[in-house]
């Protein structure tokens, strides 16, 4: 926790059961808490997803699986009745990381004969399903999951391998290495019958992925925005997928470098879901500064735009804070 006035350290808010945890925790919708994943390492590893309740000072562990060398995880898919763990042939042996000498992310190891296996963790912490197996796959986010009958339909954007983390290595984006461009890819998972079936949902590279998610998470939906690649080879697109139609569209302009697109939604009574707007701050090549850009999310048309007078470093994630969500300092 940190001071919100002077930003110095004011203590640990909780302890998270891992060693390893993810940028993208979701949402309880009963509780209003907050789920996420972490990794045990140690003698025994295994990962595990944990719930902090709006009042809980510690996190409760609600389902678990153990595993001999994890996978490196940055998202993870959840649906109503389940955690969506995509097992990506990346893997650890956790011992290696602490005698290596090595930053964190070289001691993983890319094993494709391993394949991409996905599990099912029920939330009421029943006994885990699977593996399902598919071809071998590296992704860091997830999209959106949710249960279509008897299977489990989980949206990823992936690539072929693990080559895009060497491809975001500082001295190679300086050089002008080209950068791996992932797909958005449904993989659609059968319990039943125990395989795993997967399509490509745009044709439009696209990651960074944001959805209606108040609305849309753990349910079917229609339309994700993300940032795309253009003739540039690096993020200079905001796309919006139609993952019914397998359609998608896209705002670019010549010198500009989105970064991701947050769906914030239109205020009042539920429209659409794509009624509201997207919020992307944009750095501009041309004139050295970056300026947040607001879209319309339903048709991409700008609305309007809110000059910096210098640039903003490139952060990646977006970041949006309503009123009812920051509230006031005095």
């Amino acid at each position: 926790e940190f001071d919100a006035r002077t930003l110095e350290t004011a203590g640990v808010a909780y302890e998270v059961p891992g060693l390893l945890t993810t940028a993208h925790p979701h949402l309880n919708r009963a509780t209003g808490g907050m789920l996420n994943y972490a990794a045990k390492v140690g003698p025994r590893n295994s990962y595990r997803f944990f719930d902090l309740g709006p009042d809980a000072e510690q996190p409760q562990v609600v389902a678990t699986l153990p595993v001999n060398h994890p996978s490196y995880q940055h998202s993870f898919g959840l649906t109503e009745r389940h955690f969506v763990l995509a097992e990506y042939p990346f893997v650890v042996n956790p011992v290696k990381i602490p005698l290596s000498g090595r930053p964190y992310i070289e001691n993983y190891e890319w094993k494709p004969e391993l394949g991409t296996r996905f599990w099912l963790l029920p939330r009421d912490g029943s006994e885990p399903q699977g593996p399902f197996e598919t071809g071998a796959c590296f992704g860091f986010h997830h999209v959106n999951a949710y249960e279509d009958g008897d299977e489990v339909v989980a949206d990823i954007c992936v690539f072929p391998d693990a080559g895009i983390v060497e491809d975001l290595y500082l001295e190679r984006l300086r050089a002008g290495r080209p950068v791996a461009k992932p797909q958005l890819r449904r993989f659609r998972i059968s319990p039943q019958g125990g395989g795993v079936e997967s399509e490509r949902l745009s044709d439009e590279p696209l990651d960074l992925p944001r959805i209606n998610y108040g609305r849309c998470n753990e349910r079917r939906y229609r339309y994700a925005w993300g940032v795309g690649f253009g003739d540039t080879g690096w993020l200079d697109k905001v796309v919006k997928a139609d993952v019914e139609k397998r359609s998608s569209s896209a705002w670019s302009e010549d010198g500009m470098y989105p970064g991701e697109p947050v769906f914030v939604p239109r205020p009042g009574e539920e429209g659409a879901e794509d009624d509201g707007v997207l919020l992307s701050v944009v750095f501009d090549s041309r004139r050295g500064n970056s300026f947040l850009l607001i879209l319309d999310a339903a048709d991409l048309s700008e609305i309007a735009r809110a000059e910096a007078p210098h640039h903003i470093p490139f952060g990646f994630h977006g970041q949006f804070a309503g009123e009812a969500a920051a509230p006031p300092l005095d």
